[in-house]
């Protein structure tokens, strides 16, 4: 019987996902646009010791992003099954995009 192949865990997607949003400029453009303010209560962010307001940015999509259909996309899409895939030199790598043959 053969040895499992291991698979990237969700947490560790999650995680990697979180750190693109985090960073991303979407996030940064909105919280720009709101000059860094609560669009609720109007409180501004800050980490200044005892007035520490945090500042999140809020999808407005109907509904909670779905987590569960992002990484059925990314497991079928990106870390496929490694015999899915093939070791290139960069410029094999470039040239097999190019041709789109093998």
């Amino acid at each position: 019987m053969g040895k499992k192949l291991p698979i990237t865990p969700k947490s560790q997607i999650v995680s990697a996902l979180r750190l693109v949003w985090l960073r991303s400029r979407e996030r940064a453009a909105a919280i720009k646009r709101d000059g860094n303010t609560c669009q609720v209560c109007g409180r501004k962010g800050s980490v200044a010791k005892g007035k520490e307001c945090r500042i999140e940015v809020h999808h407005l999509q109907e509904g909670d992003i779905n987590w569960d259909r992002i990484i059925r996309v990314i497991r079928a899409e990106l870390l496929c099954d490694p015999k899915g895939l093939i070791t290139l030199c960069k410029e094999d790598h470039k040239e097999v995009h190019k041709t789109g043959e093998l």
